[in-house]
């Protein structure tokens, strides 16, 4: 990998940026704060990104307790269309208390899309250390580890940001370090889930829509027809305050989350490109047996 120096980081990396800084628009952060998020250093990402950014942002930081969740208080979901307390209780209870549970993984990549794959985690995800998609079976077939982190704000003693932390077990690779919270874009009348993924110089990011199903199965959605809609995002920092933005309309993805058989639950999450599946991945989340809360 050429290296370009600490500003501009990895060739690879550099191009990316400048892909998302030529094709994307300028945003201020003050006029559309749902596109702020921590941002990666050139180096890439991994566990000691996280004592980094706490002590950049005078922040202490707290491992996952017991019960600590992704989405801490679920009801902040509600909206004119979507009623939290119509998704089941055991759904709503992983989300709030999400470091509780142990995670299994499968994985299942489409046709030609496997070697974009391989690809995408030489060039990125395994140096990176974040957003390392599986590609066999074989890579999560020792389990994940899950861990939530909360950025606590010692004035407050509120956290500012929850970030999970997820690695798989066999190769010890980073599966992704992503920031949770809830966000409300302009024009949509209920709140979403917001996913940052800090990258060099950057993030992406990943807002949801969601929506309960007739069984109380819970589902979030990221596809939309334009900038501003739930999605995907890249962005590139420049000055203070403001970002390079492009949206990624082609790029779609929905994780669909419900109860299954002796008090497991399950996901099935399906991501696609320009309407083309081209990577499945199944969950099941079971809730430890030393946690008895």
């Amino acid at each position: 990998m050429i290296w370009l120096a600490s500003k501009r980081g990895y060739l690879s990396d550099w191009v990316t940026q400048r892909w998302v800084h030529f094709t994307g628009r300028r945003v201020s952060l003050s006029e559309e704060p749902w596109l702020a998020g921590p941002v990666g250093p050139t180096t890439g990402i991994g566990s000691g990104y996280f004592t980094s950014l706490a002590s950049a942002e005078g922040l202490r930081l707290h491992y996952s307790a017991s019960a600590a969740g992704v989405i801490p208080d679920f009801s902040t979901l509600r909206g004119v269309s979507f009623e939290p307390t119509n998704v089941d209780s055991s759904v709503t209870r992983f989300y709030e208390q999400t470091s509780a549970y142990e995670l299994d993984a499968w994985v299942e990549w489409y046709g030609f899309f496997r070697p974009f794959g391989w690809l995408l985690a030489v060039l990125f995800s395994r140096r990176l250390q974040q957003l390392n998609v599986p590609l066999s079976g074989l890579d999560t077939s020792k389990g994940l580890t899950s861990e939530v982190l909360q950025f606590i704000d010692p004035a407050t003693g509120a956290p500012r940001h929850t970030a999970s932390f997820r690695r798989l077990r066999g190769s010890g690779n980073v599966l992704y370090a992503g920031f949770y919270s809830v966000c409300t874009l302009p024009g949509h009348t209920n709140p979403c889930i917001k996913v940052v993924f800090p990258l060099p110089n950057g993030n992406a990011i990943v807002i949801t829509r969601t929506e309960c199903r007739s069984d109380g199965s819970f589902v979030v959605i990221s596809a939309g027809d334009c900038f501003g809609e739930p999605g995907f995002y890249f962005t590139v920092h420049a000055e203070s305050g403001t970002v390079w933005a492009r949206y990624v309309r082609a790029l779609r993805e929905s994780i669909h989350v419900f109860p299954a058989e002796s008090g497991l639950l399950r996901a099935d999450h399906v991501l696609s490109y320009f309407g083309t599946t081209f990577l499945r991945l199944h969950y099941r989340m079971r809730r430890q047996l030393n946690d008895a809360s």
